[in-house]
């Protein structure tokens, strides 16, 4: 019972890691990357499609994307939304591809990055401390009811602890990563 309650909470922290790393790849860094267009959204037929659904993304160049539409009636439709976008990139149309260059970061810039960086890892800090607080509440609820001796539960609590400083040090690794890539020139 309560290893699958452990199991159940590094499955959810995994989570948390996953996402923060989808989150940090949509950051612009300087460098081209498919990934900045991923919360970019396209009228298209009638509804909101994300870019890569409705066109081939690739990056030839370090500070060129080349969007490619697999419809041509679609060029403007990409065009506008990565105008409305909060990308602050001005695509580059040519009639049948869109082309991004990715200008190099202000210093300025940078730091406001690194900033939102720092407050996306700590968001993810209190989402992994979240699910330690429940896994605990769960493990005291299992020792209230004497479905689990004394010595298991405090054991338990203490492998909780263990994993929660685990996912902490790997938010910060990745929070390091990202700001030296953030940083760098």
């Amino acid at each position: 019972m309560i290893k699958d309650l452990l199991t159940d909470a590094e499955s959810r922290m995994e989570k948390v890691i996953e996402n923060m790393v989808r989150e940090y790849g949509s950051l612009r860094a300087g460098r081209a990357n498919p990934a900045l267009l991923d919360k970019v959204m396209v009228e298209c037929y009638g509804s909101l499609t994300p870019v890569n659904q409705t066109a081939n993304i690739s990056c030839p160049e370090p500070r060129l994307i080349v969007i490619q539409p697999w419809d041509k009636n679609n060029v403007a439709a990409i065009e506008r939304a990565i105008m409305k976008s909060d990308l602050g990139i001005t695509p580059m149309n040519d009639g049948n591809i869109i082309r991004l260059s990715v200008p190099q970061l202000t210093e300025e810039r940078r730091r406001e990055l690194v900033k939102l960086c720092s407050k996306r890892a700590e968001e993810a800090k209190v989402a992994v401390r979240n699910v330690r607080r429940d896994l605990n509440d769960d493990i005291k609820a299992l020792e209230k009811a004497k479905e689990a001796s004394e010595d298991e539960c405090k054991k338990a609590l203490d492998d909780t602890q263990k994993l929660t400083d685990r996912f902490i040090k790997r938010v910060d690794e990745i929070l390091q990563k990202k700001e030296a890539e953030i940083m760098e020139v």
